[in-house]
């Protein structure tokens, strides 16, 4: 049986969810049709996702049409969880792009569109709602045409578009208006037509095969979740004209695209490309050591089974993995590698009673465990959760997340734009035993220097190994570490080497016939602590420069707004890089501070009446070059303060 793995993506409201309920139900895996309205959905698993009948987490489940078996991936619509959506792409044979027939292609339709294109995955068209009134299937493609620049071929007919009765029939492939589209991309379809010579549908079922493959051609079809009309044509579509992409007999290679837990613990899910997986096989992924997997449950039409293994084109839910979302096992194809942005914005979450402190932390934990866009980080100092977001949303997903979860209400502070500092020279510091108040039976010289862009922190012992124990070595870098969490300014410090210049230490001493005494004998926490005043004051001798973020934007603006829309822009202190007209609008890529970002998404809307659409995503961070540069307040005792520090640490 024939396996292929694929996504529903869509704009919110668009009828994504609605579409997967009814191949689910037409494929007898349901036998009642789920409602996004009544909050039955089998995908939507999350009560926050039932109440406001949005997909926030990819959900997984399988049918079988024909020979057909096809693994279907609800994603989320929401510009919050664009995220989510792409690293969803990146393990999919295809997709089907569910638009509006009423609304037509909406401002998240063109975002998605973008990355699926950025991705490479071969693209359907599905044009919902056909029954519903002011459904006009001709504006669309033609939307399809323009706003998008996509090629389309129609491959359905319909009858009554507008009312409750619509009826949807297919269109023949050796039909002329699908024979000419063809012809545009292929050109053995385009010298039989342009000589008038008839031209097979399986010739033209072929090329389309070849055309969506490569992303020159998209075919459309129409219909409605809600009535099911259509549906029939668009399994033969799936069925015959989308590329599959499973090699059993290579080498096992596969991709970790999300991390749950259940009643039973944490699961890894795989998509397999290639090879097989099964029971007590060591696994290593990629930066670690062999792991053996424990059990494997395949997502099938009755739901996730367990069994003994797992083979090519299969998702699998693996345990005894600790595997990060991202990782990838062997050598998977090149498409479908995922980086991850940073976050561009923070928040501190507090739980409404504060005896919950304790299991929010494990909860918030688990979770930034589970998803890699969110970046937690936790301050023993003060009792807070820093977490570092893509989007508000994601604030009331994380809330209902603990409240549902773990039974933990929280709160959060005002958002903010989340930067960094970067080292500006080189800096040096030196402390020693007994010197200017050291109290701390360790001695250490540090010195800073900046690094390339993307080099992250780098500790070097310098000289120290062979000379200075191990252990000691280790806690210096991990007070380092611990340092380089707040800069000068309050934000984390990256892009640096530090290196060890000198060391002193007092080696094991005891009284004599008696254990050994800390009192007169260095211990690891002697250079764990000594380590971030050390490392902070060179910190200062080098400098450090705050840096925002600046994301990349792509906006198509309608001629009437081009030139309000370019001035808000600049007032906003957007760089321009490229502009071409498209299809009408005037196609503007560029980069803009990512705190100004907001102030664009909430103006353009009224600018351009509404049909301004707007993607951006993190480019690079920048020298802050205002005088009033962004100042976090410290959490913690300040190194930079010695007689605090070393009152708030004492030996």
């Amino acid at each position: 049986m024939t396996l292929l793995n694929l996504g529903i993506v869509a704009h919110v409201d668009a009828g994504k969810t609605s579409l997967t309920e009814r191949l689910l139900y037409e494929s007898g895996a349901v036998t009642r049709l789920g409602s996004v309205d009544e909050g039955t959905t089998r995908t939507d698993s999350m009560d926050l996702e039932r109440r406001r009948g949005i997909t926030i987490r990819a959900a997984v489940t399988s049918i079988v049409l024909g020979d057909l078996r096809i693994n279907l991936l609800d994603t989320p619509g929401h510009p919050d969880f664009i995220a989510e959506v792409e690293r969803s792409l990146a393990v999919l044979d295809a997709a089907v792009l569910v638009v509006s027939a009423v609304e037509g292609v909406q401002p998240q339709t063109v975002a998605i569109w973008r990355a699926l294109r950025r991705i490479g995955v071969p693209t359907v068209v599905f044009v919902n709602k056909v029954d519903r009134r002011g459904a006009d299937v001709d504006r669309v493609v033609t939307q399809l045409r323009r706003r998008l620049a996509a090629q389309p071929v129609v491959l359905t007919a319909v009858t009554g578009e507008g009312a409750r009765d619509a009826r949807v029939r297919a269109v023949g492939l050796s039909t002329g208006s699908v024979v000419e589209a063809v012809a545009e991309v292929d050109d053995a379809v385009a010298t039989r037509w342009l000589t008038d010579e008839p031209v097979p549908g399986r010739e033209v079922r072929g090329a389309i095969r070849h055309a969506v493959r490569c992303g020159g051609i998209t075919p459309v079809a129409c219909g409605s979740a809600i009535t099911g009309a259509g549906m029939p044509e668009l399994r033969r579509l799936l069925a015959e004209l989308l590329p599959l992409d499973a090699e059993p007999d290579a080498p096992m290679a596969g991709t970790v695209f999300a991390v749950d837990r259940d009643g039973r613990g944490r699961r890894a899910w795989l998509r397999l490309w290639s090879g097989h997986l099964r029971v007590r096989d060591r696994v290593e992924l990629a930066g670690s050591r062999p792991q053996t997997v424990t059990e494997i449950a395949v997502s099938e039409p009755g739901g996730v089974q367990v069994r003994p293994a797992a083979g090519a084109g299969q998702i699998a839910a693996v345990r005894g993995l600790s595997a990060r979302i991202g990782q990838h096992v062997g050598d998977p194809p090149r498409r479908h590698a995922y980086r991850f942005p940073p976050p561009t914005r923070q928040t501190v979450v507090e739980p409404v009673d504060p005896a919950q402190r304790l299991a929010m932390f494990a909860g918030l934990a688990e979770l930034a465990d589970e998803d890699p866009l969110v970046d937690l980080r936790l301050d023993e100092h003060q009792q807070e959760a820093v977490i570092r977001l893509h989007g508000e949303v994601q604030k009331e997903v994380l809330a209902a997340l603990l409240q549902d979860r773990y039974g933990v209400e929280v709160r959060f502070s005002g958002t903010l734009t989340a930067c960094i500092e970067r080292v500006a020279g080189t800096g040096t510091a030196q402390d020693r035993i007994g010197e200017r108040d050291n109290p701390y039976l360790a001695g250490l010289g540090l010195r800073v220097e900046a690094a390339p862009v993307g080099h992250g922190i780098e500790f070097r012992p310098g000289i120290e190994p062979g000379r200075l124990p191990p252990a000691f070595i280790a806690a210096t870098e991990e007070g380092v570490r611990a340092a380089l969490q707040q800069g000068r300014h309050g934000w984390p410090v990256t892009d640096c080497t530090v290196t060890m210049t000198s060391s002193q230490y007092w080696p094991r001493q005891s009284h004599a016939h008696q254990k050994f005494n800390k009192s007169f004998s260095t211990v690891a926490a002697d250079f764990r602590n000594l380590a971030p005043v050390v490392v902070t004051a060179a910190l200062r001798r080098a400098g450090s420069r705050v840096c925002q973020p600046i994301e990349r934007f792509d906006v198509n603006l309608p001629p009437h707004a081009v030139d309000t829309a370019l001035a808000l822009f600049g007032r906003l202190g957007a760089i321009i890089l490229d502009s071409v007209s498209a299809g009408g609008y005037l196609e503007v890529s560029g980069t803009l501070p990512s705190a100004q970002v907001p102030q664009v998404v909430a103006a353009l809307p009224d600018l351009t009446g509404g049909e301004a659409v707007l993607t951006t995503r993190f480019d690079h961070y920048a020298p802050v070059t205002d005088a009033d540069v962004p100042v976090q307040p410290r959490r913690g005792p300040d190194p930079d303060d010695r007689e605090t520090w070393f009152r708030a640490m004492p030996r």
